[in-house]
């Protein structure tokens, strides 16, 4: 026998490592699954009450986030199954079933007897038999406080043309865990990755396991080559032959200096693939390096396969940590992997074109004047726009949402390029483009593609220490790429946060908003009237004439200001100097 190469060795004791981990976060998280067990046994004796389907038409689902969203494999619906929500002191998960007719754009909640206990980070996967069947793998349970949590190996089904769930019993399922990721590989369901948390220790994996959907029996994959690192939360994808899967990014963690936690997001991309025929086949990994545009380093972002074998990311966030920060910047991106030319390219949408009569732009030279006047430099390409909306939350808390309108990039040929008619009137072209929305930035939201389109729900993001989360849906045809189309807005009155002091803040509001309206005898409606002139007249005013630019530098300090107060002390200069620059830009809009 040869030697072992020192890459091997490592490999080996990357595994010895992984598993020694693995035993030491079971045994320590044992007592608290036992106690989280309990609590999930309450929650399921509430469930076994259900002994019937119950079909109710609702509203669209509640905000959320690591849900699952899946395409009916033979009717116009998306299925939304499970998923978490946190408003600032209580964790909630979920175990409930929404089904959205794309054509009629309406949502009916199925209550089915005898459901998965509630939870989030699961995988959820599609298969076109027995009239489409929905399975769901793993997932976690947090308690209310969100301190300890149950990791799941429970393997669920959901026959869709009978609108039943039943648990598969069977032995050699992978170990519990959730952020791992599960696809449809041929006639098995692979899953890969994932990790396993207590509440002093957690544990990432790398292992892949099959679930055979012929025999109903789990195998674990032993497979050669250099396989990627632990992680969870990585785009998967199968290859278009079915022959094997695509693993690309993630996010894992270890225990740094001082015993505190680093994280660290991945970008490398890897192949599994199943080599040779029958009894000879053999599982193996290698590296894949992809040519084009590639994603930003990110984690959280949203996946989804489109036509062709494209792979699509959405979105997602970039933390950036020191010693005692976390601060993330969030995107509302979108990047396709072309799996059979192993190319990462940018989605460019391109908007509506006007309906207007247009001309061919005149030629230097012999068109004359109107046609020397008709040509135009690169100033002609536009970059992208940014617009900025400021909602309201029911608490009063302001949100700054920031809305990307893509650039009017230039036709690659010049003959072709067009400009509207001279008669168009000012303005018409600024309003066409507000309308080329898009999701705001987010990470954990839930994506499908259903007859060519991708759908985007839900997710969350941040301002300051405040977490939002989100229950807007989105669609964008992918043949065209044109446009987001919004089919559900997000509710500003949906989103609640409690802060830990918030009921002695409240108190002692409450004080003294008495002492203060003790003489004067004005009302508590009028004092809120009050109090918005005075801040509406706090903020500098637009000079007449004086445009946006002259606007933004001449009262620049004040915006920073406001910012900061908004943002807090730890917040980012950069990042404060940015929304500063955009509060000052939608109140010259509404001055102006």
């Amino acid at each position: 026998m040869g030697k072992k190469s020192k890459k091997d060795k490592k490999v080996k004791g990357a595994e010895k490592t992984a598993a020694k981990m693995e035993k030491k976060v079971s045994k320590r998280s044992k007592r608290e699954e036992e106690d989280l067990e309990a609590l999930i046994a309450e929650f399921q004796s509430l469930d076994a009450k259900k002994t019937q389907v119950v079909e109710t038409a609702c509203t669209p689902p509640s905000a959320r986030l690591n849900a699952t969203l899946s395409a009916h494999p033979e009717k116009d619906e998306l299925i939304l199954f499970g998923g978490e929500y946190f408003n600032g002191k209580k964790t909630y998960l979920y175990n409930d079933l929404f089904f959205y007719n794309i054509k009629k754009n309406t949502w009916v909640k199925s209550d089915i007897p005898n459901p998965p206990p509630r939870r989030c980070a699961h995988q959820a996967v599609v298969v076109p038999q027995g009239g489409g069947q929905l399975w769901v793998f793993g997932g976690e349970f947090a308690s209310p406080d969100g301190e300890q949590f149950y990791h799941y190996k429970d393997l669920w089904v959901l026959h869709l043309s009978t609108l039943t769930w039943e648990q598969i019993r069977v032995s050699g399922a992978p170990s519990g865990r959730s952020g791992h990721r599960m696809v449809l590989c041929k006639r098995q369901l692979m899953v890969f990755g994932g990790f396993h948390e207590s509440a002093r220790d957690y544990v990432y994996y790398n292992d892949v396991h099959a679930f055979n959907l012929d025999t109903f029996t789990w195998s674990r994959l032993a497979a050669s080559g250099s396989a990627p690192c632990p992680r969870s939360a990585c785009q998967m994808t199968p290859v278009p032959d079915g022959s094997g899967v695509l693993i690309y990014g993630g996010y894992s963690k270890v225990k740094a200096k001082k015993d505190v936690d680093k994280g660290t997001i991945h970008s490398d991309m890897c192949l599994l693939k199943r080599e040779g025929k029958d009894e000879q086949a053999k599982w193996v990994w290698s590296r894949v390096s992809p040519s084009g545009v590639k994603p930003t380093p990110r984690s959280g972002f949203s996946l989804a396969v489109g036509p062709g074998g494209r792979a699509l990311l959405f979105g997602g966030v970039c933390d950036e940590e020191d010693e005692e920060t976390l601060e993330g910047d969030f995107f509302n991106d979108l990047y396709l992997y072309d799996t059979t030319k192993n190319r990462w390219f940018p989605a460019q949408l391109k908007g509506h074109r006007s309906g207007k009569k247009k001309r061919r732009r005149g030629v230097k030279g012999e068109g004359g004047a109107e046609g020397a006047g008709q040509e135009e430099g690169p100033a002609q390409e536009e970059g992208p726009v940014e617009i900025v909306k400021e909602i309201v939350a029911e608490d009063g808390t302001v949100m700054t949402i920031k809305e990307v309108i893509p650039g009017t990039a230039k036709e690659e040929s010049e003959e072709e390029e067009e400009e509207e008619d001279e008669d168009e009137e000012p303005g018409e072209e600024g309003a066409a483009a507000a309308a080329l929305v898009e999701p705001c930035p987010r990470s954990n939201a839930m994506a499908t593609v259903k007859n060519g389109k991708l759908y985007l729900y839900g997710g969350m993001f941040e301002v300051g220490d405040r977490q939002v989360t989100l229950n807007d849906l989105y669609a964008l045809d992918l043949h065209k790429m044109d446009l987001w189309e919004v089919l559900v807005e997000m509710d500003p009155k949906s989103q609640e946060w409690l802060e830990e002091s918030e009921s002695e803040e409240e108190e002692e509001e409450g004080e003294d908003e008495k002492a203060a309206g003790g003489g004067d005898g004005e009302s508590e409606e009028d004092g809120d009237d009050t109090e918005d002139d005075e801040d509406e007249a706090e903020h500098p005013p637009v000079k007449p004439g004086e445009n946006l630019a002259d606007f933004q530098s001449r009262t620049e300090q004040y915006w920073v200001s406001l910012a900061r107060a908004n943002m807090g002390p730890d917040a980012k200069d950069k990042k404060v100097a940015k929304v500063g620059s955009a509060m000052a830009k939608v109140f010259y809009e509404e001055q102006a």
